[in-house]
């Protein structure tokens, strides 16, 4: 079956092994990429500011006040610790508790100081403090320089780049107002005095120094930056359970500066703590309101029925009542106390049932036990009603008003709410009832002292009213110290296990190992796609295989690299390896002609696909060795259009084939002869101007005829067959043809012209010469391919064949530099 062969601009096949081959002939690129990708990776390094962590253990307890019991539940405790740890995890991430943090660290300012290769975070480090005024807008994202000149003084300065725009922004971190001002950006400098008001168009505030040891003319910066961005990078705080469920929280914050995480760590912590005990002495702190103002009223109509009481004994000269009026008196004032808790009691549940159906915001509920409740279905249900109302309070800071918690704490609340209105109307109506008793036990003694005398009477009711009026007074001042003292029982349900603290350690980062790993793999893969890329889009033909994949056209045999200054190279280096391989294309040449079965003298034409792959340097060096064999040859130039072979020999172009094709001269007129035995040369002569007509005449089939009677072997010199079309004509002169292909120059795409001759016919007994061939592995062709003598041979070549001196390192790496920059 025949083979296929088909050619095009694109690789037809993509060698892997010449791939993997040149890979490793390409080196020194990968050597040189590494070096520079671990240069970069050293300067990122180097350049790059520590990273530390700092972590701070805390504990979600739940402590319950020992003070506590049913007649003063004033605090409240629902869902358990699980949901305390959970809203702390919240809590903690927020921007409303973040900003609380900032604001107390003043975190907004930032001190840097100069470092090795940048500016680096000086927190904790500079010799002094700032203090903003904090009605004053200040200049934010850009950098004062303070310099101290002495220990009392210093220098504030601005330094203003072209880049800067006119406009600058300034802050007020009270108001968080921002407003932008036009600068002529004109640099600033002036000196104050330490703890002086500096009133400066960039700052507006004060300057204090602090126990940090100074460095007189040393720069120090410091910079107002972005309010809320500042909130925002903190938030990335780290908080999670030391395990699944655990009340115990580990916080952790990364940074640049050490001490500035351990002040925020230890911060936050003593922030929550506050929060949440503020929030647990809520209800406790608005009872206490509720009852202060109670108090203020009751000790008004306490005050006034004492006067009144008073100014009657004395009007109607009255000490005391009666023994009879004493018993009754006491008896009604038991009933009216009984009477006044009940009362107390609805009315609480009355305002309750009001409050809690037209509000939405439940956490001004006072306690229940204000008014004597001690039922504990309805504490418990306020309390977690006021907690829920807390909870999405909270929430409302960090979350979009249609986040689903809310709807979540709204189910809850209502359904809360629903049952305590249930039982609001059961007990509501059971305390009706009892109050309707009283009041008839109070008909009945009434009717007793209806029948005492009538200053009895009079002082009975005043008494009464302020009996009353005492035992009330007494009450809520009771249920005032209850309040109070459970307040200052109460404690924090955060507890610090350990505290934020800098060790000496905590370095995380920069992580310089992946660095240098990203700068070798890197380093690496770019030239390997280099090489890749080589490879893939290589439309030019670099070794034998190539030939081979690409056409059905025999290789006859490799031709090295000359370094010869002249195309002269088998004579004036007879023992060198490109000679040698010229003698192995003359063996290769004689056993074609004999398996042709082709006697007598012979004709052999050299051409190629275009200019430059050697048919000249070709054709004059076999000329050479076949003339060296013995033979009477003859080299005749062919090219009418590009006359070459003259120079090498020394000889003119003034008289050659065209002069014989137009008449003007005989054969022997045109034959020159040469320096070397056995040679002789036909040049070409004067360019003329229809090349291809004078080639095609009948005077070129004498002209051969005659040559081959004379010469055993006659080379023809040809132009390029992918250029012009006379070569073609000239084939039926040879016995042999040879077309040259020059390695990494004669592209793949050219063999299709040559294939398509010869699959038709048009040319015959054709073989390839591969020219310009480097035995070396960045063609892909690391091998020996069997032509080409002098290759391969190795350490048994040395003696038979004529060394050329090798260039130095230095030179050849300086050669490999000029063609990298070349590419």
């Amino acid at each position: 079956m025949e083979e296929d062969f088909e050619v095009s601009e694109s690789n037809a096949y993509f060698d892997f092994k010449g791939f993997i081959v040149k890979i490793f002939s390409y080196w020194y690129l990968f050597v040189i990429s590494i070096l520079i990708g671990m240069g970069i990776a050293y300067f990122i390094n180097v350049r790059k500011q520590p990273i530390y962590q700092i972590e701070s253990l805390i504990t979600i307890k739940d402590d319950q006040n020992p003070f506590f019991t049913s007649n003063t539940s004033l605090t409240f405790n629902w869902g358990g610790v699980s949901d305390k740890v959970n809203t702390t995890v919240t809590t903690l991430k927020t921007r409303t508790h973040n900003e609380k943090v900032v604001n107390r660290l003043r975190l907004y300012l930032q001190y840097y100081e100069d470092g090795k290769y940048q500016k680096e975070d000086a927190y904790g480090k500079v010799p002094f403090v700032v203090m903003e005024d904090s009605l004053e807008a200040q200049l934010i994202g850009k950098e004062l320089t303070i310099r101290f000149i002495d220990e009392t003084s210093f220098e504030l300065s601005l330094t203003f780049d072209d880049e800067d725009p006119g406009n600058l922004s300034y802050y007020n971190y009270t108001t968080k107002e921002t407003e932008n001002l036009y600068s002529k950006k004109e640099d600033y400098k002036e000196t104050f005095k330490v703890s002086e008001y500096v009133n400066s168009p960039y700052f507006k505030g004060q300057v204090f120094r602090n126990s940090i040891p100074m460095s007189l003319d040393k720069p120090y910066y410091i910079r107002f930056t972005n309010y809320y961005s500042t909130v925002k990078k903190f938030q990335d705080i780290n908080v999670s359970p030391e395990n699944k469920g655990s009340s115990i929280l580990n916080l952790s914050l990364n940074g640049n500066n050490k001490e500035k995480l351990v002040d925020y760590l230890n911060t936050t912590v003593q922030v929550l703590s506050e929060d949440m005990l503020n929030r647990k002495n809520l209800f406790a702190t608005k009872t206490i309101r509720f009852i202060d103002s109670s108090l203020t009223e009751k000790s008004k109509e306490l005050k006034s029925v004492e006067e009144e009481l008073n100014q009657f004994k004395i009007s109607n000269d009255i000490i005391d009542l009666t023994e009879e009026s004493s018993q009754i008196r006491e008896r009604l004032t038991n009933l009216d106390l009984e009477k006044n808790s009940i009362q107390r009691q609805i009315d609480y549940y009355n305002g309750l049932e009001q409050y809690l159906r037209n509000r939405q915001n439940y956490s001004d509920v006072p306690a229940p036990s204000v008014a004597g409740i001690d039922e504990p279905s309805i504490s418990q249900a306020v309390g977690k009603i006021v907690a829920l109302s807390e909870q999405r309070s909270k929430y409302s800071y960090s979350l979009k008003t249609d986040a689903p918690i809310f709807n979540d704490i709204d189910r809850q609340i209502d359904a809360t709410k629903s049952v305590l209105l249930e039982n609001i109307g059961s007990t509501e109506n059971i305390l009706l009832e009892q109050l309707g008793n009283i009041r008839r036990n109070e008909a009945e003694l009434e009717k007793q002292i209806r029948a005492l005398p009538k200053e009895q009477q009079d002082l009975l009711k005043i008494e009464r009213r302020y009996t009353i009026s005492e035992e009330t007074y007494s009450l809520f001042l009771i249920k005032r110290n209850e309040a109070g003292l459970i307040k200052a029982a109460n404690v924090s349900d955060v507890q610090i296990i350990d505290k934020a603290m800098d060790t000496g350690g905590g370095k995380i980062g920069p992580n310089t190992q992946l660095n240098y790993v990203m700068a070798l793999l890197i380093g690496s893969f770019v030239p390997l796609v280099f090489v890749f890329l080589l490879v893939f889009l290589d439309n030019k033909i670099n070794n034998p295989k190539d030939i081979n994949k690409l056409s059905p056209i025999p290789l006859l045999g490799v031709v090295g690299k000359s370094k010869s200054t002249s195309n002269l190279a088998v004579f004036s280096k007879p023992r060198s390896a490109i000679a040698e391989s010229f003698r192995g294309l003359r063996t290769s040449m004689q056993f074609i002609f004999k398996q042709q079965h082709i006697q007598g003298n012979k004709t052999i034409l050299i051409t190629s696909s275009v200019s430059g792959e050697g048919k000249t340097f070709t054709a004059i060096n076999m000329a050479s060795v076949f003339s060296m064999s013995g033979k009477k040859t003859l080299l005749i130039g062919l090219d009418l259009r590009k006359p070459k072979i003259f120079e090498d020999f020394d000889i003119t172009n003034d008289i050659g084939v065209v002069n014989y094709l137009i008449g003007q001269n005989s054969v022997e007129e045109i034959i020159q002869k040469t320096n070397y035995e056995n040679l002789d040369v036909i040049v070409s002569g004067p360019v003329p101007p229809n090349p291809s007509e004078l080639l095609m005449g009948d005077k070129m089939d004498i002209l051969i005829a005659s040559l081959k009677e004379n010469y055993d072997c006659v080379i023809m010199d040809t132009p390029p067959i992918g250029l012009v079309s006379d070569a073609l004509n000239l084939g039926k002169y040879a016995d042999a043809s040879i077309y040259l292909l020059r390695q990494n120059y004669t592209k793949k795409a050219m063999l299709s012209v040559i294939n398509d001759k010869y699959e038709k016919g048009e040319v015959k007994n054709i073989s390839f010469i591969l020219n310009y061939f480097q035995h070396k592995a960045k063609y892909g062709y690391g091998y020996d391919y069997g032509y080409g003598y002098g290759y391969g041979y190795g350490r048994y070549g040395n003696g038979y064949l004529q060394t050329e001196k090798k260039s130095s390192f230095r030179k050849r790496v300086k050669r490999k530099l000029k063609k990298i920059f070349k590419l």
